[in-house]
């Protein structure tokens, strides 16, 4: 089996073998059950949390395990590494995306209500942007909160929403100022709160162990005091928190394109044709050293934009770059996973099959190539 373990030290090694065992004693044995439900059960928050796994690159302050976005690196390649979907990575780590605006701009009341409980498995949160009429396009959002009292009240919509049916929480981005980027705030809404509801649970091409739901807000009155920061600051907050997103996913796109390699390695292996295993074929072996050369050349720009991030510098373009590197990656060794597996690659009872539905999502989702290949040449100078 090919694995990757130069780039981490010795803590992360065994940060990376117990995310491994962790996924094998209480991920695979479950996943095509989960896949099949459309969620995650509840308690996997709890057993992450209680394997040290959830709250890794959290500071402590906060109820996290501590930790830099280097060792969330490293437990990531070894979830991925040994088999998780990209719907199970999604929906299990959406406090990824929902609590880092608590934990860096909200009081310290919100982070006592919502991220320390998250982190300790109790509650799950996640984070509503994207609306049915802007996709990627962050600055124009609608769904409008007004000031009324000792209340903001909030009307709107929003979907593609990860553990959104499930979660209890959702960090909305809203408008509460004029139009464009300097609008916008971020407001954190309770489920079960008069108004709020999941209109929609989506079906999707693939990640069908995420639920994925569509959201309303009608005259949701939720306290002044869920105000994550400052009014009117959502946008940069957001903006912020771009960059480790796009190299979690570059870490989804090359973790899937790794575990699709060693999938074909060893049905290459043992599948034999004309009285041949396929690996004694040339073009099967240059194409899965293709494959391998791939994923690592995507791993290593992704770890090294990772740490050229911790280290403080400005990567927002290398991050970008990082991401389409890895999820290119990931869509081409899926497809190339499939191929080799023939007529069982297109069986659903395939593993390769799950990793190929699931990686067409990546150059889609935290911001599609197109636009963040615009955004990448803007910032490099190359925009005119």
């Amino acid at each position: 089996m090919t694995t990757f373990d130069h780039g981490w030290t010795t803590e992360q090694r065994a940060l990376k073998q117990s995310a491994i065992a962790f996924t094998k004693r209480e991920v695979t044995p479950h996943l095509d059950q989960w896949e099949k439900d459309g969620e995650l059960p509840r308690e996997l928050q709890k057993k992450l949390a209680h394997a040290g796994l959830l709250g890794v690159g959290v500071a402590e302050e906060v109820g996290g395990d501590g930790g830099t976005l280097m060792d969330i690196c490293a437990a990531q390649e070894g979830f991925m590494e040994a088999g998780w979907s990209g719907g199970a990575m999604a929906s299990a780590f959406t406090h990824g995306i929902a609590i880092p605006h608590i934990i860096q701009n909200g009081s310290q009341e919100l982070i006592d209500a919502w991220v320390r409980p998250t982190l300790s498995g109790d509650l799950i949160g996640s984070m509503a942007v994207t609306e049915p009429g802007t996709g990627s396009d962050v600055a124009s959002i609608t769904t409008r909160a007004v000031r009324d009292g000792d209340h903001w009240v909030i009307n709107g919509a929003k979907t593609f929403i990860t553990s959104s049916v499930r979660g209890d929480f959702v960090t909305t981005a809203v408008r509460t100022g004029e139009a464009g980027a300097h609008g916008i705030s971020m407001i954190v809404v309770p489920k079960g709160t008069p108004g709020f509801t999941v209109s929609r649970k989506l079906d999707k091409m693939g990640w069908l162990a995420s639920d994925t739901g569509e959201l309303s807000y009608v005259d949701v009155r939720v306290p002044v005091g869920n105000l994550v920061g400052q009014e009117n600051h959502g946008f940069y907050y957001i903006a912020e928190n771009f960059v480790t997103e796009r190299i979690f996913l570059a870490l989804m796109g090359y973790g899937h394109a790794l575990r699709c390699l060693n999938l074909s390695v060893d049905y290459c292996k043992t599948r034999e044709t004309f009285g041949n295993p396929l690996v004694k074929n040339q073009v099967v072996r240059a194409k899965l050293v293709e494959m391998h050369r791939q994923v690592a050349v995507a791993r290593g720009y992704t770890l090294e934009v990772a740490q050229r991030y911790v280290a403080g510098e400005n990567v927002i373009a290398e991050a970008c770059l990082a991401k389409q590197t890895a999820v290119d990656t990931a869509v081409w060794v899926a497809d190339q996973a499939v191929q080799l597996h023939g007529g069982m690659g297109y069986m659903r009872e395939s593993e390769v099959e799950r990793h190929y539905r699931d990686v067409r999502l990546l150059p889609i989702g935290g911001g599609a190539t197109e636009v963040l290949t615009d955004l990448a040449a803007k910032l490099l100078g190359y925009a005119g």
